[in-house]
C-alpha cells in the first residue's frame, strides 16, 4: 500500500482539488486519530502523534495508493486551547463538512472509557445532516477487560441509540479491530490495503 502526505490546510479556502473520496478521522484530543491511522496504514509515524493534546490544528490530508485521502481533523474537547482557536477550528471544520461533496465518511473515534458527549453526538447528527456516512471506533480498549469492553459498548449503544453491532472497538497497542475499521472503510470508499 502506497500511502503519503499530501496537504495542510488552516482555511477552507485551501482546500485541496476533490480528486479522490475522502475518509475524516475526528474525535478529542489524544484520543488516537493518528494512531489508528497509522496502524490501518501500516506506517508508524506517517500521521505524526503527540503526548501533548491539541497537537493536529489543521486539516491534515494523506494520498491513500491514489484511491482515497484520509484527513486527520484537529481534536476538540482540549482546555488549553484558546476559544479563538476552538472557535476557528469550528468554522474550518463544519466548512469542510458543509461543502466537501467528496467526502464519503468520517469516523468519530471516542475512547472506550468515556461516554458518548455532547460534542460526539453534535457531530454525529451533523454528519447524518449532510449525508455523510459516519462509523463510531471506540479507541483505547485495549485498557479494559473483556468484560468492561463489552459493559462499555452497550452503554454507549444504550446512551446513543447506536447498535451495538455498528460500534468497533479499536486498540492502536495491539491492532484489535484494525480489520473491522478497514471493513467499515471498504463499505463506503474502494481500497486496496495490499
Amino acid at each position: 500500500m502506497q500511502s503519503s502526505f499530501f496537504i495542510s490546510v488552516a482555511d477552507i479556502k485551501q482546500l485541496p482539488p476533490p480528486l479522490y473520496p475522502e475518509v475524516a478521522f475526528a474525535g478529542r484530543s489524544n484520543v488516537g486519530k493518528s494512531s489508528l491511522m497509522n496502524k490501518l496504514l501500516e506506517r508508524k509515524q506517517l500521521v505524526k502523534t503527540g503526548k501533548t493534546p491539541g497537537k493536529t490544528r489543521l486539516l491534515n490530508f494523506f494520498n491513500i495508493n491514489d484511491q482515497a485521502m484520509f484527513v486527520d481533523l484537529p481534536g476538540y474537547g482540549y482546555a488549553a486551547v484558546s476559544k479563538a482557536e476552538t472557535s476557528k477550528w469550528g468554522r474550518l471544520l463544519d466548512g469542510y463538512f458543509q461543502t466537501r461533496k467528496n467526502l464519503a465518511m468520517c469516523l468519530i473515534l471516542v475512547d472506550i472509557r468515556r461516554s458518548f458527549e455532547e460534542e460526539e453526538a453534535t457531530l454525529y447528527d451533523l454528519l447524518l445532516r449532510y449525508n455523510i456516512a459516519p462509523c463510531i471506533v471506540l479507541t483505547k480498549s485495549d485498557k479494559l477487560s473483556k468484560n468492561q469492553l463489552l459493559n462499555n459498548k452497550v452503554r454507549i449503544s444504550k446512551d446513543t441509540g447506536i447498535p451495538v453491532e455498528q460500534l468497533i472497538h479499536f486498540s492502536a497497542t495491539t491492532g484489535d479491530g484494525r480489520d473491522a475499521v478497514r471493513n467499515a472503510i471498504t463499505q463506503e470508499v474502494l481500497i486496496s490495503w495490499d
